[in-house]
């Protein structure tokens, strides 16, 4: 299979609509869609009194819609030092390259944001806003989880749609040969991924990490109510992510000038352990804690006490 190329207007490639000057990249609008359909559900959740039997939800609608804004810092933030920290400085080319251009740390637009440096930014946001709001953190954690693939997977299409991060070389019927016009304009009439068929392993993070998470976490908040079950969900993220992650690693091309880790681990592969370990254990803790009372409604004042 070649990969796709769309032209002139709405085009495969980083950019997805321009008009003059102004262009807005396919990686901005996963973004976008993300952030604002993540919000909108979890709002759902706060206000679906079944999944918190008779309990509190952990916070309003309005708490939500101040979070939005700390969490997109978080993700913007994070995303980029991470990818910094975990991928610039360790690449040997590429610390060369911003050593002597600082300044080309700033600009995200041209690429370049890690998913677990976005998500330690996230769990820092969180944590802070839990404490300027006083609200339990590993439940507002709770809260959020369910949230995240819905970002997950339209940052994983965006990544597919802007040839990037792609898979090994495969001969299986589905290998994609990740070259066409835009690609080799973008590249100086080169191919990075070259002439080879390669697994779409975009798609197939977009299928785990996405869909699939969704789907569980979903299941857990919906028939588990683990909603009311402190930390459960922050623990089943984070098992299922770090899972999905290492094994799609598998399959996942190396980035190009990283070293030779031991064993045959890629970066990624590490980053996603310390998930899973820390996971196993919030899911032991979070299974073991009894459930918070139910909230006792006030008597009716009209009703003998």
């Amino acid at each position: 299979m070649i990969f796709p190329d769309i032209d002139p207007v709405v085009h495969i490639g980083p950019i997805a609509l321009q008009w003059g000057p102004l262009a807005i990249r396919w990686y901005a609008l996963a973004y976008v869609a993300g952030i604002l359909l993540g919000w909108r559900y979890a709002v759902r959740l706060v206000r679906n009194p079944r999944l918190w039997g008779g309990r509190t939800p952990t916070a309003t609608p309005v708490q939500i819609d101040d979070l939005v804004l700390w969490i997109t810092l978080g993700i913007i933030l994070g995303g980029r030092l991470g990818y910094i920290l975990f991928y610039m400085l360790v690449n040997a080319g590429q610390r060369a390259q911003l050593l002597a251009h600082p300044l080309s740390a700033f600009k995200v637009w041209e690429g370049g944001m890690s998913f677990h440096g976005g998500f330690l930014g996230v769990c820092v946001a969180i944590a802070l806003f839990a404490r300027s709001q006083k609200i339990d953190l590993l439940k507002l954690g709770d809260l959020v989880a369910p949230v995240v693939p819905i970002g997950l997977f339209f940052g994983r299409c965006a990544n597919f749609i802007n040839g990037e991060l792609w898979g090994r070389v495969t001969d299986v019927p589905w290998g994609m040969v990740f070259c066409n016009d835009t690609i080799r304009l973008a590249n100086d009439g080169a191919c990075p991924a070259g002439q080879l068929p390669r697994h779409p392993s975009q798609l197939y993070e977009a299928a785990l990490e996405g869909v699939l998470l969704f789907l569980i976490l979903n299941l857990a908040v919906h028939r588990l109510k683990w909603l009311q079950r402190r930390g459960a969900l922050v623990a089943t993220f984070l098992i299922c992510y770090g899972l999905f992650r290492f094994s799609l690693e598998g399959v996942r091309n190396p980035d190009h000038g990283m070293p030779d880790f031991p064993f045959g681990l890629t970066m990624g592969m590490m980053l996603s352990l310390p998930m899973l370990l820390v996971g196993a254990w919030l899911l032991w803790r979070a299974l073991r804690e009894p459930l918070p009372p139910v909230e006792q409604a006030a008597p009716d004042a009209h009703e003998p006490a």
